[in-house]
């Protein structure tokens, strides 16, 4: 009975947590999704605010300036990517070779001090510029995208060994990466649609760093 007892009082502790750390998932979702409806109408320091949101609930062992160093990092890389697609524009389109030959020097620099900041390896600005440029390029950006966010999730959980798949499959780069290169490819189709759905794809993304930092 006693046993019985403490499973009840444990799910009736436990459910109003699971409850909050979805809630707050789900924020976090919709503050990333911000930063890039930012990005795309040029509203920088919105970009960074939501930015700096998401980073806090990412990297809770940073400090406030540390946090602000990393989103800043990551918008100004933002910003860099877009000034080098606006110089490689040909009669109203991106002209794929301009890209492919564009020097992406100052964009995989910002990225290497947020990953610098955040305790992210190196390889996350190589691989986040390689997609970046490759998504533009019409080439491979997926793959390079999911591998950047392995290194960063892994400085995020404070895990070296996720994706940690438990049999099969071991050179998948884990259901959160994937996650994040879906949610990339909706918010290419520009429709509020496709915006909620990355929204609806993230939430698990949030929710498993929520759990992680809470133990769960």
């Amino acid at each position: 009975m006693d046993d019985l007892a403490d499973t009840k009082y444990s799910q009736s502790v436990g459910e109003p947590r699971a409850k909050e750390i979805l809630q707050t998932a789900r924020k976090a979702a919709e503050n990333f999704g911000e930063v890039f409806i930012a990005n795309d109408k040029g509203m920088k320091n919105d970009a960074m605010k939501y930015c700096k949101r998401v980073d806090q609930l990412l990297f809770p062992y940073l400090t406030s300036k540390e946090v602000e160093l990393a989103s800043s990092a990551y918008v100004d890389a933002l910003w860099e990517k877009d000034n080098i697609e606006l110089d490689c524009m040909q009669n109203g389109a991106i002209n794929p070779e301009r890209i492919r030959d564009a020097d992406y020097t100052a964009v995989r620099e910002n990225l290497r001090k947020r990953a610098a900041t955040t305790g992210s390896d190196q390889r996350y600005a190589i691989k986040k510029t390689e997609a970046w440029r490759n998504h533009k390029m019409g080439a491979d950006y997926w793959t390079p995208y999911q591998k950047a966010q392995i290194y960063e999730l892994r400085a995020a959980l404070q895990d070296p060994d996720y994706p940690d798949k438990p049999r099969y499959g071991q050179a998948g780069p884990g259901p959160e990466p994937m996650r994040y290169a879906l949610a990339a490819e909706l918010h290419d189709m520009n429709t509020k649609e496709h915006h909620q759905q990355a929204i609806d794809v993230l939430v698990p993304y949030f929710t498993l760093v929520l759990r992680r930092h809470n133990n769960d």
